[in-house]
């Protein structure tokens, strides 16, 4: 039975909306859904399942085990994986059919697989174009295609893809985008005259989806914009045509009125300048709202109110600015509290601001104790996080 206590729910056709409009954006260039990290906390299964049906071509994973993942769930899209380990299991990756990005050592472990497999691995070699974090070196682009080219040629790798990954895309006028889309077009020119037949091309992110039309190429990968969210400081969600997919709400646990000077959670950090009512939560760390978001609001009742004091493992306080509220008939105990979500809801950035992080984080961070409930109107159902 679903339980509504600490719940996340998902707007699966604010989803499928979301990616209809980032094709539209990056026509002719086809879309990839980034669904790492659980679909940055709303369910990589279900995610996966809208985004395809709404017409991304592909997906994107970091790890191979999440793409496995997707494979055994009954997906057969294409799935780009690109975060590998020494303890990474290349072999269960080609076994699956799923496409593995290399960006230098990662090549001889993927042969091997293949090798042993007797099927060809299915590559996407990763230039550093100025990131410095994953990607080969400039410097060691032409040996990794000279290496690449090779096992292709023995049928032990095939490759399809050159990628590479933008560093300051969300700030659109820094000079180093530019700097980046010119090593990424030189390194395509290379695996070119190497003698690979590149069929993809992908370069932008959210961010360069929507500011960096010459960075399209062939495929865009897209994360935080099929969530409805927006990776620029000045622009929210609604300028860029987007819808939040995820609203996270629980209810009023206590309620209870104090005097001025109460003491409010650990360490005091805050106290009541007045008699007020205070409400109790309880969703907290625990759950995966950032620790240190004193400030940010929730919603009850139709009004917004502040979390006051530290925010602790399984619960935090709002401040309600009032008396004579806690005991009365209509009175907020058992009200719905929004943290965050769509329209007329606090937004995820509020949260954001409060806690000094980004968006990303704030809804990723959401923890599997709370239930994820998926809505569907445009199928006439809803359901809880079993299959997710």
């Amino acid at each position: 039975m679903t339980s509504t206590e600490r719940v996340a729910e998902i707007d699966l056709d604010a989803l499928r909306h979301n990616i209809r409009h980032l094709r539209d954006v990056a026509h002719p260039a086809r879309v990839m859904a980034v669904v790492k990290a659980n679909a940055y906390g709303h369910g990589a299964v279900p995610v996966a399942r809208a985004a395809l049906e709404a017409g991304a071509a592909w997906l994107g994973v970091a790890h191979i085990s999440e793409g496995v993942a997707l494979r055994r769930a009954g997906i057969e899209a294409p799935i780009l994986t690109w975060l590998h380990t020494a303890g990474t299991d290349f072999t269960a990756g080609v076994e699956h059919g799923l496409d593995l990005g290399i960006s230098g050592w990662e090549l001889e472990r993927v042969v091997a697989a293949a090798r042993e497999l007797e099927r060809p691995a299915i590559v996407h070699l990763k230039i550093d174009t100025g990131l410095g974090r994953n990607g080969c070196p400039p410097e060691k682009w032409d040996a990794l295609l000279s290496r690449a080219v090779a096992h292709q040629e023995e049928g032990l790798i095939r490759v399809v893809g050159i990628f590479s990954h933008l560093a300051v895309a969300d700030e659109p006028a820094r000079p180093e985008t530019d700097l980046q889309v010119q090593a990424f077009r030189e390194a395509v020119a290379a695996a070119e005259n190497a003698g690979i037949d590149v069929e993809v091309r992908h370069l932008a992110n959210t961010p360069a989806t929507f500011s960096r039309p010459d960075c399209h190429f062939d495929l865009v990968r897209v994360g935080l914009g099929i969530y409805g969210l927006s990776p620029f400081s000045d622009q929210d969600s609604a300028d860029l045509g987007l819808r939040p997919v995820m609203t996270f709400s629980t209810t009023v646990s206590n309620c209870k009125e104090v005097p001025a000077g109460q003491g409010v959670s650990y360490g005091y950090a805050y106290r009541t300048q007045k008699p007020t009512t205070l409400g109790l939560i309880p969703v907290g760390y625990g759950d995966g709202v950032p620790r240190i978001a004193t400030g940010a609001p929730v919603l009850v009742g139709g009004r917004m109110y502040p979390v006051v004091g530290r925010i602790a493992m399984d619960q935090l306080v709002i401040d309600f600015g009032t008396t004579g509220i806690a005991d009365a008939p209509d009175g907020p105990l058992g009200k719905r509290a929004v943290l965050f979500g769509g329209a007329g809801s606090p937004a995820v950035e509020d949260w954001a601001a409060a806690a000094q992080t980004i968006n990303y984080e704030v809804v990723t961070r959401i923890s599997d104790r709370v239930e994820r409930i998926y809505l569907d109107p445009g199928k006439g159902s809803a359901g809880d996080d079993a299959d997710a």
